[in-house]
């Protein structure tokens, strides 16, 4: 297979059965066994009101597993931009790049990441919150880099810490945001792949060069799950495909078991066509399956880094997927 870095993305499952402090030890556990096996990244992202993610304290969560590792890079994927003050940001970060040097990252979305009543709560105030997304960006990068002279407001810690940001999306917008600051691109493939071709030929178009990077870069996340053989792995898959129906149809939980047969859950032709088009581009089977199709989805469309999900119930299972898939 192509020689892309591979990253782990953490959802930090609250599994049926479980809780928040299982979620939370097990993705410690999964972080020091990548880490193992020379996995470069491991992000968790900022999810609230969702009984199936355990990850809502993102900064809280990224010091636990950083804490508890040594060399993998570790951040955001990502924080929310318009549920905080970029200044609270730039500290929390600031304290993790004091605590863990050289080890952070921030990626930043546009997103609530929960449902409009949640994000009420959580903002108390919505008004015009999405639209100053560029502007909250600047000012987080600001107080995250070298202060200025007469600067009246600075991020203790977080000033000079300079931790790389990075933009998330999931549509055309995160790629012209990125391409205009020349910043490094994170695109949602795992839950969103519809607009990725043409999100990445724009931002790759637009590109500008910045203190940052000189040339775009792109990760893209992947659901991947991998196991001894093709039926084993989509029979881990179904947890996957039962929570994204539970969540499309209103019923957000816990990630469930897996079932021996996903059929009877896709009578509805509506909801086959959700799950088909949101885990269009997952990879999931044996080892030389997997390789194949993840030879396909690199050539096509030339990531500079994978971030690999596998919402697996069996804490196990979720463990060896990502060792077959480091070993391809």
């Amino acid at each position: 297979m192509a020689a892309v870095p591979l990253s782990v993305l953490d959802l930090s499952p609250i599994i049926q059965g479980g809780d928040a402090a299982l979620a939370l030890k097990s993705s410690l556990d999964l972080a020091r066994h990548t880490e193992r096996l020379g996995y470069h990244r491991y992000w968790v992202a900022e999810h609230h009101n969702m009984p199936g993610i355990a990850s809502a304290a993102t900064s809280v969560v990224i010091g636990h597993i950083a804490g508890g590792t040594s060399t993998i890079r570790v951040g955001a994927g990502g924080i929310m931009l318009p549920n905080h003050a970029p200044l609270v940001i730039a500290e929390q970060f600031g304290t993790l790049a004091a605590l863990f040097p050289g080890r952070i990252d921030l990626g930043v979305g546009r997103a609530p990441g929960t449902d409009p009543r949640t994000a009420a709560a959580l903002r108390r105030n919505l008004s015009g919150d999405v639209d100053h997304f560029p502007q909250d960006v600047l000012e987080l990068i600001a107080y995250l880099d070298d202060p200025q002279f007469g600067q009246p407001v600075r991020a203790v810690p977080g000033m000079g810490s300079k931790v790389p940001v990075w933009i998330l999306g999931s549509s055309l917008y995160g790629g012209q945001l990125a391409a205009a600051l020349g910043l490094p691109y994170a695109f949602a493939s795992h839950f969103a792949p519809e607009q990725l071709t043409e999100a990445l030929a724009l931002y790759r178009a637009q590109f500008r060069p910045s203190r940052f990077l000189s040339k775009p870069h792109v990760m893209l996340g992947l659901n991947v799950v991998v196991a001894e053989t093709d039926a084993e792995a989509k029979h881990l898959f179904t947890s996957l495909q039962q929570a994204f129906i539970n969540l499309r149809t209103g019923r957000p939980g816990p990630l469930p078991p897996p079932v021996e047969d996903i059929r009877p859950f896709l009578a509805d032709p509506r909801i086959e066509a959700m799950l088909r088009g949101v885990l269009t581009v997952a990879q999931v089977g044996a080892p030389e399956t997997v390789k194949a199709g993840l030879e396909t989805f690199i050539a096509t469309h030339q990531p500079d880094e994978l971030m690999v999900a596998a919402q697996v119930y069996n804490h196990e299972a979720r463990k060896r997927s990502y060792e077959l898939l480091a070993a391809l």
